[in-house]
């Protein structure tokens, strides 16, 4: 009896131990499967589904896509916020990604700070315009101390004679090509390789100056008050804590944020009284003209995304395209805020320049429609600061 009582106890205990491995078996196997941060395929994984993919592809002569997602600049944000608040913005980015790609599409964590995603059925030049709004939507993401985070991105095409890796590695390429020419754009594989078989000349650095010196020379006031912009953009920037290669690309927006006016007529851009209904329209062309300036200098996308939403309100009732909170490009909500306080504090020929405490009671009061309130808040805080320096007439 004592025996029997002993082997059922063996027994009982074999199969907890058998329990406890087939546990710790699926565990590992899903560790190998699964990235433990963001909870999305890890690279193993991913390039394991994606050599499946390819040679379906290759079959069954389908189109196939792959993008390679970069945050940039991800060493300084490790190096100011710490891994752990790195790691919960790469989860959160994650998340956002599942949420705004096709439930057929596959999404890996590739890299330490890479993501790629895996787009069956689809062609390169539909894929990087399918996805281009991603990029926006990253720059919205924010999780604790870390906001106003750019990705880039690059995109290739599934070719018969290449392999998972070869399909990785072009994408890649065009990935770093993107950071290369300033960050927070995409680029496809077929452009990249196009662009250095032409060797295309680098931007040189005194264009963006060359670009803003143009403006002055059209509209005095316009200059003056970009250079204006340009210092309380920064501050604002400092302010909400962003990276210094963050504050250079808004600093450089905030100089050309209206460079699109040198195509708007004399007799609208100088006009001494308020514009008519029809001189408005025309107006209001002009974020998108500088846009289209902007983006054929090389590097400058990013630059020229920002400048094209300067007058996008936080409700949604802005323009060129509506786009409403976080949907807006960070750059473009400072610098909106920014630009608005000074024509508020400057002298026009149809008005007279509005006090500073009135311009910061405006602003306060708009905070929520007009604009983001945490930018509005950081332009009072730095405004205040100014002011207590003695740089700013009450």
């Amino acid at each position: 009896m004592f025996r029997k009582a002993q082997q059922i106890a063996l027994m009982g205990e074999l199969e907890r131990l058998r329990t406890q491995v087939a546990t710790l078996e699926a565990e590992i196997a899903r560790g190998v499967r699964i990235d433990g941060v963001t909870g999305l395929l890890s690279e193993r994984a991913f390039r394991g589904r994606l050599s499946e993919e390819i040679v379906r592809a290759r079959r069954y002569q389908r189109r196939l896509s792959l993008a390679v997602v970069a945050i940039d600049d991800f060493a300084s944000i490790e190096t100011l916020h710490g891994f752990k608040a790195s790691d919960t913005l790469l989860a959160a980015i994650g998340m956002r990604l599942s949420q705004l790609t096709r439930a057929h599409d596959l999404i890996g964590r590739t890299g330490s700070a890479e993501f790629s995603i895996l787009l069956p059925e689809t062609d390169a030049a539909d894929a990087k315009d399918g996805l281009g709004r991603l990029l926006v939507e990253i720059e919205a993401v924010g999780e604790g101390t870390v906001s106003g985070v750019t990705a880039s991105m690059g995109v290739a095409g599934f070719e018969r004679e290449l392999s998972a890796e070869g399909m990785i590695a072009k994408a890649r390429t065009a990935c770093e090509h993107a950071q290369r020419s300033g960050g927070g754009q995409a680029a496809l594989a077929t452009d990249v390789i196009e662009i250095a078989d032409n060797s295309m000349p680098a931007l040189p650095p005194d264009a963006i100056p060359a670009l803003a010196v143009a403006l002055a020379e059209r509209d005095r006031y316009t200059g003056e008050h970009s250079r204006a912009v340009i210092d309380m953009s920064a501050g604002v920037a400092r302010y909400l804590g962003l990276r210094a290669s963050e504050i250079e690309r808004i600093k450089s927006a905030a100089l050309v944020h209206d460079i699109g006016k040198v195509a708007i007529p004399d007799e609208i851009l100088r006009k001494p009284g308020p514009l008519t209904d029809e001189e408005w329209v025309l107006m209001r062309e002009h974020p998108v003209i500088g846009e289209r300036i902007l983006s054929v200098l090389p590097g400058m996308s990013g630059v020229a995304r920002i400048v094209r939403h300067e007058h996008e309100r936080w409700d949604g009732k802005g323009y060129p395209d509506g786009l409403a909170g976080e949907e807006i490009p960070l750059g473009s909500r400072v610098i909106f805020a920014a630009d608005t306080y000074h024509a508020m504090t400057s002298d026009r020929p149809y008005r007279a320049a509005r006090s500073h405490a009135e311009a910061i009671q405006e602003l306060t009061r708009c905070a929520g429609s007009q604009f983001d309130p945490a930018v509005t808040a950081a332009l009072i805080g730095y405004m205040y600061g100014r002011r207590q320096a003695g740089a700013v007439a009450a």
